[in-house]
């Protein structure tokens, strides 16, 4: 039984799919600039709560839009001497690759803006025909005071949302608080055809008409971070549920924390951003994803290096869990472990709690393999977990591994040096040794050769290991969960 933060309740919910398949729907990037790390926060929490509920048995039709028409985009194109399709294309691109860098799976249906003019009038003159939106000087806004419950999702009242609202010069709206469905175009901006004379579409509409020609007139999930839950998500509840006569637009609302650097969140207006590109140029996506997923998802995430490095060993230690081999004594039973990770899931999402499940799992099976234990089904329960429910690689990259030659030399060398005064250990290190594989593989097998050196006490052969991994840039520490490798070179 899964249960679920509810923003709209504000309480805890069992999470009761409305059908066989769970209709998930999460707000998409603007594309005008590259995508940075508060970007990468929200869509890795998404894609791990997608693949934990396609892991527990639900099938998932998952769309996540792009608004490649925008006022920024407009802006950015005009200052770049391009068009606003060539700068959206470009970014899109740009985004799509950093979330296949991430291990982010791309969603079932991508759909953009301006492929969707045709379900956006659609919808528009149908709220004008009910009332709920008018005409004015080319434009259509949305009337709040039509919708009784409008502010039930960010939990105001339309009172209470006046103070500061005014009507900006151009617009010729009848409340303060209306929201425009239809932009009248502007000379040389992009514009389509309608009713109501040239123009563009609203922010807010998009997202109805997407989720409603994709999933359905009630969704099951609607995603996005915490800064999306007024005015956008509260304007799509009211323009959908408005239209369709159906309620609830979405059953679920669920929102992620944002962002912090230093005291301020992320934002490309404080200009403090740094982008996906820039980090995983120095860290490696499962360090992003395990920094990310260290705290429960509607909490804030403070940035810093020190995060950055510290999920990086973390990383290091569940790719060299991922990569050990064992014996073929008793078999290691890790179902204890499983349980609390799927109970912390199980728990809105709490992925830290699953995590400190999976390090536990990982300490476990490292004991067994150094024992001899045979830790064949507990590392395919590990990697199912790891890899299908959190989305890591566990791989090493070629910056942390390097050239495996060396370390096989070592590894060589090593045995030819043990044979000399302990024949028994160097038959049981040669029945271990790596027959192929990467720099990691061998590395983590000399982790393994030294911890047996130690406790056969040939001690000076074990500091030897050490001394010699460093030469090759590999440094050891040695941690209560096990000793961890890091290549500096």
């Amino acid at each position: 039984m899964i249960r679920v933060t509810d923003t709209l309740s504000g309480k805890k919910e069992t999470f009761t799919p409305g059908g066989d398949t769970v209709k998930m729907y999460v707000c998409g990037v603007t594309p005008y600039d590259e995508s940075h790390i508060g970007h990468a926060m929200s869509y890795i929490i998404f894609d791990v709560i997608r693949r934990y509920l396609r892991y527990r048995g639900h099938q998932v039709k998952y769309v996540q839009n792009v608004t490649d028409i925008d006022d920024k985009i407009i802006e950015r194109a005009a200052r770049l001497g391009t068009t606003t399709s060539a700068l959206a294309e470009k970014f899109t691109r740009s985004y799509q690759e950093d979330m296949a860098a991430l291990n982010v799976e791309p969603p079932d249906f991508n759909p953009r803006a301006t492929g969707e003019v045709a379900k956006i009038r659609e919808i528009i003159e149908g709220l004008v025909a009910k009332g709920y939106a008018y005409p004015a000087g080319g434009s259509v806004y949305f009337r709040v005071r039509n919708s009784p419950d409008y502010g039930k999702l960010s939990h105001r009242t339309l009172d209470s949302m006046m103070a500061g609202a005014r009507i900006e010069p151009g617009e010729e709206k009848e409340h303060p608080m209306d929201f425009v469905l239809w932009k009248a175009a502007r000379p040389g901006e992009p514009s389509w055809d309608s009713p109501w004379g040239q123009g563009r579409p609203g922010w807010h509409i998009e997202c109805s008409a997407m989720a409603l020609k994709y999933l359905g007139e009630s969704i099951d999930i609607h995603g996005g971070g915490q800064d999306l839950i007024f005015p956008h998500h509260e304007n799509e509840i009211a323009q959908s549920e408005s239209f369709t006569g159906v309620k609830p637009f979405a059953r679920y609302w669920l929102h992620n924390g944002l962002l912090q650097v230093g005291d301020s969140k992320m934002s490309k207006s404080t200009g403090n951003l740094i982008s996906i590109k820039e980090i995983l140029a120095r860290h490696s996506a499962d360090t992003l994803r395990l920094f990310v997923l260290s705290s429960t998802y509607r909490s804030p995430l403070t940035f810093s290096e020190e995060g950055l490095e510290a999920a990086g060993r973390g990383a290091e230690r569940l790719i060299q869990t991922a990569g050990r081999s064992g014996g073929n004594g008793k078999s290691l039973d890790v179902l204890a472990y499983r349980k609390q990770f799927l109970e912390a899931m199980d728990d809105d999402f709490n992925s830290a709690r699953a995590l400190s499940s999976l390090f536990d799992m990982a300490r476990a099976i490292n004991q067994a393999a150094d024992s001899k234990q045979d830790i064949d089904d507990a590392l395919k329960t590990f990697k199912e977990l790891a890899q299908n429910v959190l989305g890591l690689t566990l791989k090493a990259t070629e910056k942390q591994i390097g050239d495996a030659s060396p370390f096989i030399a070592l590894g060589n060398s090593l045995i030819a040096e043990i044979r000399e005064t302990n024949s028994g250990l160097a038959d049981e290190l040669q029945k271990s040794y790596p027959a192929d594989g990467d720099g990691g593989q061998y590395i983590n097998w000399l982790i393994c050769a030294r911890a047996k050196l130690r406790a056969a006490k040939q001690f000076q052969t074990a500091d030897e290991i050490r001394k010699k991994l460093l030469e090759l840039g590999v440094t050891l520490e040695d941690t209560p969960q096990g000793t961890v490798w890091k290549y500096r070179k």
